[in-house]
């Protein structure tokens, strides 16, 4: 009984500190990385789904709330702004390769940040989804920062923009490999592109840990599409808005 006090104690005081879920998500994205390594790089053993499973799973099994975790992991958050802008390194690197396609660069970007859109507000109407659904449903292929700000810009729900995006970082990570490969799309910097146009930062992730080349055109492309899904999606609003 006494030995059942300590280890409640110990963990009463645990759970309180701000470190100990800082340490659970590094760790559990190590978990989620160590196993993507084994698989040999597999897409669907994907280490940012498989950290979320685990975190998601104590703090359910445990009932703690989003809050608490929050305030111990907000410092991996803070940290997304400079990662995000360290991306440029690369892409200075590849410049005058970037400069040389910069005429299908913009095409793709417009081409695939309209249909992202689109596609997105076609199959909310034909399904009759929920107009505020809707509206935090369109900006999915943006970065998570700046779709919830847009989310937020024209009546969304940013908290579940926050968690559409992610879903959808996912699953074009995951399964983005297999429709470039379907349809027999070798070159490097394209299917880069396509990764981070699709599937922001994750996608991303999943360019770089497989190529270099890769890596900086996907993550041109997140930046890109975040700057062009924060202009079209209020362009387009206000057109949606009569169907």
């Amino acid at each position: 009984m006494l030995e059942k006090d300590k280890l409640y104690s110990i963990w009463v005081y645990l759970q309180a500190e701000p470190l100990f879920w800082l340490t659970l998500t590094i760790g559990s994205y190590l978990i989620g990385d160590y196993c993507y390594k084994r698989s040999k790089l597999f897409p669907l053993v994907n280490p940012v789904m498989i950290s979320i499973f685990i975190v998601s799973i104590i703090l359910l099994k445990l009932n703690i709330s989003y809050e608490r975790y929050f305030d111990g992991a907000k410092f991996i958050h803070f940290m997304l702004g400079p990662v995000t802008v360290a991306l440029a390194i690369p892409i200075y690197k590849q410049f005058s390769l970037i400069k040389k396609e910069a005429k299908i660069i913009f095409i793709s970007l417009i081409l695939g940040s309209l249909f992202a859109i689109t596609s997105t507000f076609l199959l909310c109407k034909f399904f009759s989804i929920d107009e505020k659904v809707l509206l935090s449903m369109l900006p999915k292929s943006a970065t998570a920062p700046i779709a919830m700000g847009i989310s937020d810009l024209i009546g969304g729900i940013p908290s579940l923009t926050a968690i559409v995006t992610i879903l959808t970082g996912i699953i074009g990570a995951s399964f983005g490999t297999f429709a470039l490969d379907f349809l027999k799309l070798k070159d490097m910097s394209a299917r880069g592109f396509g990764l981070g146009l699709a599937s922001h930062g994750i996608g991303t992730a999943r360019a770089m840990s497989r190529n270099r080349t890769a890596g900086v055109f996907a993550a041109l492309a997140l930046g890109l599409n975040g700057i062009a899904t924060a202009i079209i999606v209020p362009l387009l609003f206000k057109l949606f808005s009569f169907f």
